[in-house]
């Protein structure tokens, strides 16, 4: 069809409109990138190769690289669910949200180290903060070992979730399985004379899934929380 029929509508422009430049697509950039690259292949410049635009366009949504880190956080922690504050279940209500954390960071791989040395000021992560805040406070523990809890849980499911990651790209994808061999065959091979009690516990060293070692962890901060709480209490 002639070119004078296409202007005049006649013909749809077979070039499609390019989509305006938004926070949202370029946090959705950035996710996908961290999912396929890591989160170490994520830059601004990589993330507006992948928008068709340049550098510069992005600074007008998102401030820099710790920003668009924030705005990555912000959106994920949002699917983390939150239940309304029990006394009676309060320790349970803490590993609901350490598990649904560790989830969300397994179904978005990269965003755990994202959160690494991250103060959250958006609001997803601070919803979370806040949500886990109130049902420790409501649990009875003081307020300063509530608050460094919350910083110390966040630590430990995102150093989780970041060391799965990095065990995935160190064992070609093998996954846990090959993880938890390693670990066997490194122990089985030590000197009995040098390390005799490792020597004789290969099979403890190597026993559990990521899984059991996560409620572990759990087990182990939140039994500690309650002594450490309750010393603080009594002055």
């Amino acid at each position: 069809m002639p070119r004078r029929a296409r202007r005049l509508g006649l013909e749809p422009d077979p070039t499609p409109p390019k989509q305006p430049l938004s926070t949202q697509r370029i946090v959705s950039a950035a996710l996908e990138q961290m999912r396929d690259k890591g989160y170490e292949g994520v830059s601004m410049r990589s993330v507006a190769r992948a928008l068709d635009t340049g550098p510069a366009s992005l600074y007008v949504h998102v401030s820099n690289r710790d920003d668009l880190d924030q705005l990555v956080l912000d959106q994920v922690m949002r699917l983390v669910d939150l239940p309304e504050p029990d006394a009676e279940r309060w320790q349970e209500q803490v590993r609901h949200v350490a598990r649904g954390m560790l989830a969300v960071y397994r179904a978005h791989p990269g965003t755990a180290r994202a959160a690494l040395a991250l103060v959250p000021v958006y609001e997803g992560g601070l919803r979370t903060t806040e949500g886990l805040l109130a049902i420790l406070l409501q649990g009875g523990v003081p307020a300063r070992p509530a608050a460094w809890f919350c910083d110390l849980l966040g630590l430990y499911v995102a150093a989780v979730a970041y060391e799965e990651v990095l065990w995935e790209q160190r064992e070609d994808g093998e996954g846990e399985e090959s993880v938890v061999r390693r670990v066997a065959d490194a122990f089985d091979q030590l000197p009995a004379g040098r390390y005799p009690v490792l020597a004789a516990n290969v099979a403890a060293m190597a026993a559990g899934e990521g899984d059991d070692r996560f409620e572990f962890g759990l087990d182990v901060l939140l039994g500690g929380l309650v002594t450490a709480g309750a010393r603080h209490a009594a002055g």
